[in-house]
């Protein structure tokens, strides 16, 4: 890999998750969810920007009536948290008796999917589920299930399949460690 957008060199990035164990576990997701929901539809609501990969492959993956939706919330700079939920694009489907799974890129401390749990819960669905590719159980303070973890992992800065560092290395095809950047 050569020089990622003249600000990352290749020593610095380290590979968490390959692309075949991503490919390998979205699919044992993709079927747990058809199974879990056989014959009712779902809507997926997809949360922008980080979630829009694995989405992408989670829901080509289920074999079940669904429909799909974005929401996009912000609360990151760089590698901090900025400590406040930003909310920049709200559902544009009625949800209110509807089964929905909210599709999130990585679960940290937990803030941005309990904002936005409460924000759905809000609209009356018949159900609500979670799932997420990545999961920081050391630091993520939930007091609620998340009903499918991809991974988990240590609380390390992660880039790649979606997830970014100021917008970029999102095209990476698997998860690396982020090292040596400020």
């Amino acid at each position: 890999m050569k020089n990622m957008y003249n600000m990352i060199e290749p020593k610095n990035l380290k590979e968490v998750i390959s692309k075949e164990e991503l490919s390998l576990r979205i699919t044992e997701i993709g079927a747990e969810i058809s199974d879990s929901y056989n014959l009712e539809s779902v809507v997926f609501i997809v949360v922008l920007n980080g979630s829009f990969i694995f989405a992408s492959d989670l829901i080509r993956a289920v074999n079940i009536e669904c429909e799909v939706d974005f929401i996009k919330v912000t609360s990151y700079s760089g590698m901090k948290s900025e400590g406040k939920i930003n909310f920049e694009k709200d559902l544009s489907t009625e949800i209110a008796g509807k089964n929905i799974i909210i599709v999130e890129d990585i679960i940290d401390t937990g803030n941005t999917i309990s904002f936005i749990k409460e924000f759905i819960d809000n609209k009356n669905p018949k159900s609500l589920k979670i799932a997420t590719l990545l999961l920081k159980p050391k630091i993520a303070k939930l007091d609620f299930k998340i009903d499918w973890v991809g991974f988990e992992i240590s609380p390390e800065f992660v880039v790649g399949y979606g997830l970014d560092y100021n917008q970029k290395l999102r095209n990476l095809n698997a998860v690396y460690r982020l090292g040596g950047v400020n």
